[in-house]
């Protein structure tokens, strides 16, 4: 075994320590290009063509395995958190919805949200409304009956 090879298998090494302690699908690319170029060194190729090796590998491996990857791993998905299991829910408005003004409040599972209208329009207190999506902690919402 070569010092080259010895360098590529430790920075292989390195990269997939990296990777596994940060699971961010980022140095694992790049450590099978360095697997690559060890290789490559083993069977006495050129630096030049290690590097070239090392770069063109990492590359193809970013450009058409990472996007599988990230979609067959979940790293595109959003991470469900426990409220999102309030939208499609109903809620009772508790202070006037206006969002030129900045105000509203609905209250939904015995828990008061700060509130605001999806499509703008102002909600007089006492509608109920079914909440669309929730940015932070403020809920969008929108009007479907008013409360009698």
């Amino acid at each position: 075994m070569n010092f080259m090879s010895i360098v590529w298998l430790i920075a292989m090494f390195v990269l997939g320590a990296v990777e596994v302690a940060t699971v961010t699908l980022t140095c694992i690319w790049f450590a099978i290009g360095a697997l690559v170029a060890a290789i490559a060194a083993l069977f006495g190729a050129e630096l030049w063509l290690q590097i070239l090796l090392f770069v063109a590998v990492s590359l193809v491996s970013i450009l058409a395995l990472r996007p599988l990857a990230q979609t067959k791993f979940g790293g595109k998905h959003k991470v469900a958190t426990n409220a999102d299991r309030l939208i499609g829910q109903n809620a009772l408005v508790q202070e006037s919805i206006d969002n030129l003004a900045g105000t509203g409040a609905v209250s939904v599972g015995g828990i008061v949200w700060t509130a605001r209208s999806e499509d703008n329009i102002p909600i007089s207190e006492g509608s109920v409304v079914s909440i669309v999506r929730i940015d932070g902690v403020k809920l969008f919402v929108q009007s479907i009956q008013k409360h009698t």
